[in-house]
Parts: C-alpha cells; sequence; structure tokens
C-alpha cells in the first residue's frame, strides 16, 4: 500500500531528497550541485511512502509566489514507474496550488515527459531550452487560462 502525503518534517524531507539525488543525480546525470536549490525551503513537498517498508517511491514538489504556482521536481523510483504514483504526485501539487487560488499552475518539462504532463491538462508554450544539458519546455495547466 502507498500513502500520498505533504511533507511534514525533516524525516520526510530527507525521504524525498534521497529519491531525488538517486534519480536526477545517479540516473539522469544531473550536476548535483543543481539538484537542491533555494526554492527548496519554501516549496510545499508531497511524496509517495511504501507502508511497508517506509519507502519513498515517488515524490514532488510545488512552490507558490503571488498568485502563480510551479510544480518541479517530480520524481518517481525506477520500479515503480507507469503504475500511476506519478499522476497522483502531480494531482496532490495541484490541489495544494488550487488551496492558494493561484491563477496559474506551470512547470519545465523534460522533452521526454511532455505526454505525461499533457494528460494531467497541462499545454506547451515557449520555445525548448537547456536545463542541466536535458532539453525542457515550459508547460502550463491549461483549465486555468
Amino acid at each position: 500500500m502507498v500513502k500520498i502525503i505533504q511533507a511534514e518534517n525533516q524525516d520526510m524531507i530527507k525521504k524525498l531528497y534521497r529519491l531525488r539525488f538517486e534519480v536526477f543525480v545517479k540516473e539522469q546525470k544531473v550536476p548535483a550541485e543543481l539538484e537542491n536549490d533555494e526554492y527548496d525551503k519554501k516549496a510545499y513537498h508531497v511524496l509517495a511512502i511504501e507502508e511497508k517498508s517506509g519507502e519513498c517511491i515517488a515524490c514532488g514538489r510545488v512552490i507558490i509566489e503571488d498568485d502563480r504556482a510551479r510544480i518541479g521536481r517530480v520524481a518517481v523510483k525506477k520500479d515503480y514507474r507507469k503504475k500511476g504514483y506519478g499522476k497522483k504526485i502531480c494531482l496532490k501539487l495541484i490541489e495544494i496550488a488550487q488551496k492558494y487560488n493561484v491563477k496559474d499552475i506551470g512547470l519545465d518539462a523534460q522533452l521526454p515527459v511532455t505526454g505525461f504532463y499533457k494528460k494531467l491538462g497541462f499545454k506547451e508554450y515557449g520555445n525548448v531550452f537547456l536545463e542541466a544539458n536535458m532539453e525542457h519546455i515550459a508547460m502550463k495547466l491549461a483549465d486555468m487560462e
């Protein structure tokens, strides 16, 4: 059984940082110094916890500034991909953002996963750009326009 919860303490934050390091730094070769940033301290973090082991298997964050929200750092442990956990994380992040009556929810998607975000209602805008040596494109939640 897997629980999707908002991080409430440093132990939960440490677990999701470990998963992000595993996915982004080890697997995708993002430079370690780029993985954690100044936004982590003010972001709302969500994680999927495997109840038996207590292991973090998916995570993400949302940053709310004024009337805008930015989703980011969505990661799913390799063995748990394509099982709906990324979607559940994103839906929880959207729910958190909507509690703050934001007018815009955006994200920067790696090009290979734009289809995933499109299924959640996001649409692309702007040009492709490089971030951490990977191609990304900005996306925003379409039904908020």
